[in-house]
């Protein structure tokens, strides 16, 4: 059977250092990996590279193959017998697609948690804005060791067993070959160091769990469900990453007669039937106060007056909504006697027939909640 040189395979010449060695050999194993190339024949030319690169990267086998060839490593077919660390090719080969292993993984700076928290307004806090004061629990670097875990005058060690790597490398036998894998020390559980005198604050964690207090704006225009990101109120990152946010996620109370629709407040008032035949001005309240709204003689129930101005500020921009007004026409359930002659000799005038009408109780909500159709402006 005839074999490819090792040489060849790798495209290298006879002469090649290590250095050029492992470095064509990395460039042809991120090329053919079949976790990589989907090629029908990657899987073997990826163990024909691996094959070449386990007799050429051992010094000891490399002079046996380059003064007897093949023979002279014994088993031609001993693939299996070539022990290849791949750890670090991996680091690249998936490193590169948004993967981060091993060791690298472990030291890589890592931003802290999230936090996130309730906060409850007032339906008028939530328009015009409010600062509160709020508190929440997190942790925060040990202030006794200074987030190193051991107790002050004392400094971790390097763990002995992974010599301050934070992994420990088995072999594993694959359809590659004999493999290296990297595994989390089980000493130091990936730290690289043992901590011998715990700190006896936050025992050996080097962190310690706080209650923060602290004043936060909330902006005008908020609404239920709003949430508010601060930035570097979380969690502390590890080796040098940055802080984690804090979200609010803020809840509106319901106010007793205010009605919100996104930017616009609703309010439903009353009226009698001699302020809607007649006319009248009344005072309705806002959020700003009390402001008169002249009632036009011959309003019909469902009448929509807007206020302008008077709504909830918008979020992003100036200016605000409207206010509303939906006027419902109440009727008497008990009348005075007096009361009872005078709608007497008013219903002689108006007579008994009844009128049939095209727009109906669906229409009128429609109208009243939907397009505005018959607001009026005051």
């Amino acid at each position: 059977m005839s074999y490819r040189d090792y040489y060849e395979i790798l495209g290298v010449s006879r002469n090649a250092s290590p250095e050029e060695i492992k470095s064509a050999f990395r460039k042809l194993a991120r090329q053919y990996h079949p976790d990589v190339n989907k090629s029908p024949n990657a899987e073997e030319k990826f163990k024909e590279i691996n094959e070449a690169y386990g007799v050429l990267s051992d010094p000891e086998k490399r002079a046996r193959y380059d003064r007897f060839g093949r023979e002279g490593l014994g088993d031609v077919g001993g693939f299996h017998d070539y022990t290849v660390d791949f750890s670090d090719l991996f680091e690249e080969l998936f490193g590169s697609f948004g993967f981060s292993t091993g060791r690298r993984a472990r030291r890589m700076p890592h931003r802290g948690r999230d936090i996130q928290m309730e906060v409850t307004l007032t339906f008028e806090e939530a328009v015009f804005g409010v600062e509160k004061e709020i508190e929440f629990s997190r942790n925060e670097v040990c202030s006794r060791c200074g987030g190193l875990g051991a107790e002050p005058g004392t400094s971790p060690i390097r763990c002995a067993t992974c010599q301050g790597r934070g992994e420990v490398r088995q072999i594993r036998q694959t359809f590659l070959g004999s493999v290296v894998q990297a595994i989390t020390c089980p000493q130091c559980n990936g730290r690289g160091e043992i901590i011998h005198s715990p700190c006896q604050a936050c025992r050996g964690t080097g962190l310690e769990h706080k209650r923060i207090r602290k004043k936060v704006q909330i902006p005008a225009g908020v609404d239920e469900g709003t949430q508010i990101r601060l930035a570097g109120e979380g969690e502390p990152g590890t080796n040098g990453g940055p802080h984690g946010s804090l979200f609010l996620v803020l809840k509106v109370l319901p106010h007793q007669f205010f009605k919100r629709r996104e930017n616009d407040i609703l309010l439903n008032i009353d009226i009698n039937i001699a302020q809607a035949t007649l006319g009248a001005e009344i005072k309705v309240p806002t959020l700003d106060g009390e402001e008169t709204l002249k009632i036009p003689p011959g309003t019909q129930p469902g009448k929509v007056f807007v206020l302008r101005g008077k709504g909830v500020p918008y979020l992003r921009r100036t200016g605000r909504g409207d206010q509303l007004v939906i006027v419902n026409v109440e009727i008497p359930t008990k009348l005075t006697r007096e009361q009872r002659e005078l709608m007497e000799k008013l219903a002689a005038t108006l007579g008994t027939s009844a009128r049939l009408k095209e727009k109906g109780f669906l229409d009128w909500l429609s109208e009243t909640l939907g397009g505005r159709g018959n607001e009026m402006k005051s």
